[in-house]
């Protein structure tokens, strides 16, 4: 029997993500209000490191579907349920909005919490660039949701209580086919997922500058990562994953580092929700200044080394 609450896994190469597990928060706090069971949904090759989640339900026919196909089908198992979520990521917001058309039901997209009163479930937004929480409640059924990575905290139970079952439902004819899939070689973490981001602009001069920032992410751990503006990514300094942005990823680290970063809006918009930002630019009146919570004005040349010197000795 399908949960009434379903969260649907997001993964990648056959490994379930820790995003998913930050939706599970979301689940367990509906459950408790409104006293209904729930469970995580994974295609059948992905079912590691669940063993505490009340119920994982294998749906052993998609692992391999493309995503007309999978929508069509999780639409099928999900069509009972009271709430279906999953994270926002590049495939999250795709699969969850084909899922909403077939069900002819509104999506709460890329939502940045929830909140539970009286059994009434509201799901916050950013709006405006994060400007302004617009507060969201859904009456048809089933309500669905994607919420944007790192705004929950991760859920982990403790103890192996996974109860897992399987099932089968007949795929529908393909609408299209995916002739190739090539998944990003990376050595750090995504965007989404780093508790700390270095970000690059057009003041970095050129990709043969990036040794600077890969020496401060070094510096910070396995933590950290790189990112970029929209310029540099457009220019082909660094590769497209790496933009954030409002046309680009949007994300909520615990420290965000703005290296020679004007600090466009579209910009802004992107890592308004990080925790902490720390500039770093030459020009005393670029606007990132205004967002930040620390500017250092100064050539980063000389700022960034001096920085990573400083974290080394600290750590």
């Amino acid at each position: 029997m399908i949960p009434r609450i379903v969260v649907l896994a997001d993964t990648a190469a056959q490994v379930v993500r820790p995003v998913t597990r930050e939706v599970c928060t979301a689940a367990q706090r509906i459950a408790d209000a409104v006293d209904l069971p729930w469970g995580v949904i994974v295609p059948a090759a992905s079912v590691t490191g669940l063993e505490d989640i009340p119920t994982v339900v294998r749906v052993d026919t998609l692992a391999e579907a493309v995503p007309d196909v999978r929508a069509s089908a999780l639409t099928e198992v999900c069509r009972e349920c009271a709430y279906v979520m999953m994270a926002h990521t590049t495939g999250g917001g795709d699969l969850m909005a084909r899922m909403a058309q077939h069900l002819d039901v509104p999506l709460a997209a890329d939502c940045v919490g929830l909140t539970v009163e009286d059994q009434q479930v509201r799901f916050v937004r950013a709006l405006y660039g994060g400007k302004v929480l617009s507060t969201v409640r859904i009456t048809a059924r089933p309500i669905m949701a994607t919420f944007r990575p790192r705004s929950l905290p991760s859920l982990f139970v403790g103890e192996n209580c996974a109860v897992t079952q399987t099932v089968s439902v007949e795929l529908a004819t393909p609408l299209s086919t995916v002739s190739q899939v090539a998944e990003a070689v990376r050595d750090r973490l995504d965007v989404t997922e780093a508790d700390i981001v270095i970000s690059g602009g057009r003041g970095m001069q050129g990709p043969e500058q990036w040794g600077v920032l890969e020496e401060l992410a070094a510096a910070f751990g396995p933590r950290a990562t790189l990112a970029c503006s929209r310029p540099v990514s457009d220019n082909g300094w660094r590769p497209r994953n790496e933009h954030v942005g409002q046309t680009g990823r949007a994300i909520s680290p615990d420290l965000y580092i703005a290296c020679g970063i004007s600090g466009a809006i579209q910009h802004v918009a992107g890592i308004a929700r990080s925790r902490c930002i720390v500039a770093i630019n030459k020009d005393p009146d670029a606007p990132i200044f205004k967002v930040a919570d620390y500017g250092i004005v100064g050539d980063l040349f000389d700022v960034v080394p001096a920085l990573t010197a400083a974290i080394r000795q600290l750590r």
